[in-house]
């Protein structure tokens, strides 16, 4: 084919229906935040019949459903679902899951690759050390919001309305003598994330274990999607040490958003 055909054929491909779907979807889920109609059909520029049938054979589908006031349109679970096997399986295959393993080659320490999914953060990828003392967390595994340094990075970085909405959802648990128990110390923490650019576990979710996780974007202004994280027992990386590891968590971060 021509480079005339093959452009005219691409443009063809972007007007089919199965395409325009996934792209209003992929428009609706990057806001972070629910949207209208009127929203949807302003970030679009598309014609608001067409946004409108397109939202609701999405929700038919069970990918988009609307809160308690029926007019905002969010991503659902089972979308979420969908994207975290995706990201699972492109990460444990490809350039990303190198990274993570060149990673921990440099820090000597078990690293992971994470995202939120509800109140909980998911482990999309994870090498560990090859040190026998080490907590073992496979790729699907849940771990904690409030006491992981994975999930309070995520929250921290969140629009503000997700975000108080997931502070009002959460209960704060305690699971050691270190976890954070209340909205107010979380606020604060939050704030100290964004100023220093990495959040720490300080013994927060285990006992004995420290971690530190830096943010994955997709430029230098753009929204979190992910976080890489380092884990590690105090009795072979004190926190001071763990933290003299960020520059490397960053260098990998950006490796993996442009992988």
């Amino acid at each position: 084919m021509t480079p005339y055909e093959i452009a005219a054929a691409q443009q063809e491909q972007a007007h089919t229906p199965g395409l325009r779907l996934l792209q209003l979807l992929e428009l609706v889920a990057s806001t972070g935040e629910a949207q209208s109609l009127a929203d949807v059909v302003r970030l679009s520029g598309q014609p608001k019949p067409s946004v409108h049938r397109m939202l609701q054979q999405m929700e038919v589908g069970g990918l988009l459903s609307r809160g308690a006031d029926g007019r905002r349109y969010a991503v659902t679970p089972r979308l979420a679902r969908f994207a975290e096997t995706v990201l699972r399986a492109s990460s444990t295959t490809g350039l990303r899951h190198t990274l993570l393993r060149q990673l921990v080659d440099d820090v000597g320490e078990s690293c992971n690759l994470t995202a939120l999914s509800g109140a909980e953060v998911v482990y999309l990828d994870r090498v560990e050390t090859n040190f026998p003392l080490r907590l073992e967390l496979r790729a699907g595994s849940r771990v904690p919001l409030h006491c992981s340094a994975s999930g309070k990075l995520l929250l921290a970085h969140l629009p503000a309305g997700a975000r108080e909405r997931m502070l009002d959802s959460l209960t704060f648990k305690r699971h050691t003598a270190h976890t954070i128990d209340s909205r107010e110390r979380m606020l604060q923490e939050l704030d100290r994330i964004r100023e220093a650019g990495h959040s720490v576990d300080a013994e927060e979710f285990v006992d004995g274990l420290v971690c530190v996780a830096v943010p994955v974007r997709d430029h230098p202004q753009g929204p979190v999607r992910c976080a890489v994280a380092l884990q590690a027992p105090v009795a072979r990386m004190t926190m001071q040490e763990a933290l003299s590891q960020v520059g490397k968590l960053h260098a990998a971060a950006e490796s993996m958003a442009r992988a």
